[in-house]
């Protein structure tokens, strides 16, 4: 399906200002308008094209959302509904010298009828008729949470007063990622089903480890001579699993191990990011004689 285009729609340049958006519309509104085209189905669906692109392009927010998201983004955000809250088609009609135009009369149309009972008869206004009004909130989890999934308990502030809903984290829920809770947004007003709620991860790091989209990385510290002689680490991943890790003589300090397959699981499909572990190589600022003079023996023999 073709995206619609709503400067086309009206003859107009993406950079036309509202004044020229407002020309334009209303002459093709005078040429497409139902009273001077009785039972012309053709006219009547150019007049609801343009009308939806003008409710568009008049708006300055809206018009925002579409230049910049595109037509197919705008629709999944903007219901028709949405589109034409607060455009009033009364004080439009009037002002281009139509009449009939938001109630209906025995020479005019019905502008419900026309745009299928989306408008309060009184004003002529577009309600939100819908569902209320979808709500998002970001909630702070670890690493751990997104690699096992857990359940959490949020806090919201709702037009009702505060409640409190349990949360299913699932695997794979990082940094970004959403997830929908059907009707638990905020109530309609005109009774109606209520909008979602839509809550956003944030992994925050802890001491053991943090997320990299959904690869982990986990700081192991080892000692000077561990990392000059090599050594074995036994590394536990946030599964819980246990891996030997080797290491290798002369790892320098902030060197990366990876473990394939031991990260973050990819949300809603096969498959996880890699356990990447970061060697941290303790050095002392404070030796004993001891340790001094076996340090100075060391740099005598060139390291």
């Amino acid at each position: 399906m073709s995206e619609v285009d709503y400067y086309k729609e009206l003859g107009v340049d993406k950079n036309a200002s509202k004044d020229e958006i407002k020309k334009a519309y209303r002459k093709l509104a005078v040429k497409y308008h139902p009273d001077k085209n009785k039972d012309d189905k053709s006219a009547e669906d150019k007049f609801k094209k343009i009308s939806e692109a003008y409710a568009v392009l008049s708006d300055d927010e809206k018009r925002n959302q579409y230049d910049n998201f595109g037509a197919d983004a705008f629709k999944q955000q903007y219901s028709r509904d949405d589109i034409f809250k607060n455009f009033d088609f009364g004080d439009i009609f009037r002002e281009f010298g139509f009449t009939g135009s938001t109630r209906g009369s025995s020479s005019g149309f019905n502008i419900n009828d026309l745009f299928g009972g989306a408008f309060s008869s009184g004003q002529g206004r577009v309600r939100r008729s819908m569902k209320g009004q979808d709500l998002e909130t970001e909630i702070n989890i670890s690493v751990h949470d997104a690699v096992n999934g857990s359940k959490k308990t949020i806090s919201l502030n709702k037009e009702t007063g505060p409640e409190q809903l349990s949360v299913k984290i699932p695997k794979g829920f990082i940094t970004g990622k959403k997830i929908r809770l059907k009707g638990k947004g905020s109530q309609s007003p005109y009774g109606n089903q209520p909008g979602d709620l839509f809550i956003k991860a944030k992994i925050l790091p802890d001491s053991k480890y943090s997320a990299e989209g959904n690869n982990v990385v986990a700081v192991e510290n080892i000692k000077l001579t561990e990392s000059l002689l090599g050594t074995t680490l036994k590394v536990t991943a946030p599964d819980n699993s246990v891996y030997n890790l080797n290491i290798p003589p002369g790892t320098k300090n902030k060197s990366k191990f990876r473990i394939p397959g031991k990260g973050i699981p990819y949300m809603n499909k096969s498959g996880r990011g890699d356990l990447f572990v970061q060697i941290n190589v303790e050095t002392h600022r404070e030796l004993t004689e001891e340790q001094t003079e076996l340090i100075k023996k060391l740099a005598e023999t060139g390291i």
